[in-house]
C-alpha cells in the first residue's frame, strides 16, 4: 500500500517515514516545493503523480504563538491548503486522513473531550485547524479526522526536546501547571495512522470514517510532563532538574491556551480496537532514543570499554 503524506519535516511525517518499512507500507512524503499548501494549485499535480492508495494530511502551520500575528498565513495553510488536499483526495478517489488538534476546544469542560463535543477555539491556531476540518468534511466523504495533542518525538521542535535542552544548562525551571492534556508520541500517532489507513482502504464501512481522538493514554499538566522528562533523563545520566509549577497567568505568552486539552480515546478503541500506550511509557522510549546512545557510551568509557 502506498500512503502519501503531506509534508516532509514535521514530527508525524518523519515518524511515518521511519515506521513505514517496519509495517510493510510505502510512505511517500511530499513537501515544498513540489507541494506547498500556500499554493493550492501545486497540490493536485503533486498528489496525483505520487499515485496514493490513501493520503495523510499532516502538513500544517503549527506555530501557535506566531499564528496570533500571522492569521492570514495560518488560515491559508491550515484552512485553504488543507481544503485543497481534501479536494485532491476526492478527485483521486482515495481515503483522506486529516490531522487536527485538541486546540479546537475552549478548555472549559471539566472532563476529557469526546468527538461530539462542541468546538470553540480560543486562539487563531485552533480556529485555523477547525477551518481545515470543515473544508475537508465539505469536500470528501471518504474521510477520517484525527485530533491529537501535545505531540513529541525525536524529531523537529517539541516540548520534550526543549526540556532536555534547557536541562543541560539549568537546575531549576518554571513550568505551567494549570493546563491539562495528553502527551502523545508521534510514533504512536504514526502507527495508528497506518492502521487506520489500511482499514479505510480495505473496508468501506462508514463507521471507520468520521472524527476520532488520537492521544496518549493518561493525562498530565505541562509541569508533570516536565517532571517525568527530567526524572527519566536522570536514569540516563543527566543531572536532576527541579520543576517549579506556575499558573498560566504567570507565564508570558501572546496566546491563550485551553486549560483542559484532554482527549478521550474511547471511540478509537471501540471502532478500531486501538488504544495508545500510557504517555509515560512512550516518553521513556523517546528519551531512550535521544539519550540512550550517549548513556551507553559513557558507561562503556567509565568501565574502560569492558562489556
Amino acid at each position: 500500500m502506498r500512503i502519501v503524506v503531506t509534508g516532509r519535516e514535521g514530527q508525524i511525517a518523519r515518524s511515518l517515514a521511519a515506521l513505514g518499512p517496519q509495517m510493510n507500507v510505502e510512505i511517500i512524503p511530499i513537501g515544498r516545493p513540489e507541494l506547498d499548501l500556500v499554493t493550492p494549485g501545486s497540490i493536485m499535480p503533486a498528489l496525483a503523480t505520487a499515485r496514493p492508495d490513501a493520503i495523510i494530511s499532516a502538513a500544517a502551520y503549527t506555530m501557535v504563538d506566531k499564528a496570533e500575528t500571522e492569521r492570514d498565513l495560518a488560515f491559508a495553510v491550515n484552512g485553504i491548503g488543507a481544503g485543497a488536499v481534501a479536494e485532491a483526495a476526492a478527485r483521486l478517489g482515495v481515503p483522506l486522513l486529516h490531522l487536527s488538534t485538541d486546540y479546537v476546544f475552549d478548555g472549559r469542560k471539566p472532563t476529557p473531550y469526546v468527538e461530539t463535543d462542541r468546538v470553540g477555539p480560543i486562539c487563531v491556531y485552533g480556529a485555523s485547524k477547525i477551518e481545515g476540518e470543515r473544508r475537508a468534511e465539505a469536500t470528501v466523504s471518504d474521510l477520517a479526522i484525527l485530533r491529537t495533542a501535545w505531540v513529541y518525538s525525536p524529531y523537529a521542535n517539541n516540548f520534550l526536546k526543549t526540556m532536555l535542552k534547557l536541562g543541560e544548562t539549568h537546575d531549576k525551571l518554571v513550568v505551567v501547571a494549570d493546563q491539562l492534556g495528553c502527551p502523545t508520541s508521534a510514533e504512536d500517532i504514526a502507527r495508528t495512522l497506518i492502521t487506520v489507513a489500511r482499514r479505510m482502504v480495505g473496508d468501506r464501512d462508514r463507521r471507520y470514517r468520521g472524527i476520532f481522538h488520537l492521544a496518549g493514554a493518561g493525562e498530565a499538566s505541562w509541569a508533570e510532563f516536565a517532571r517525568e522528562i527530567f526524572s527519566t533523563a536522570e536514569s540516563f545520566g543527566r543531572s536532576p532538574v527541579e520543576v517549579v509549577p506556575i499558573t498560566s497567568d504567570q507565564y508570558p505568552s501572546p496566546v491563550k491556551r485551553p486549560a483542559n486539552s484532554r482527549l478521550s480515546g474511547e471511540k478509537l478503541a471501540r471502532i478500531y480496537g486501538i488504544a495508545l500506550p500510557d504517555w509515560r511509557t512512550s516518553t521513556r522510549k523517546v528519551i531512550e532514543t535521544l539519550l540512550g546512545c550517549n548513556h551507553a557510551q559513557a558507561r562503556s568509557a567509565h568501565s574502560g570499554g569492558r562489556q
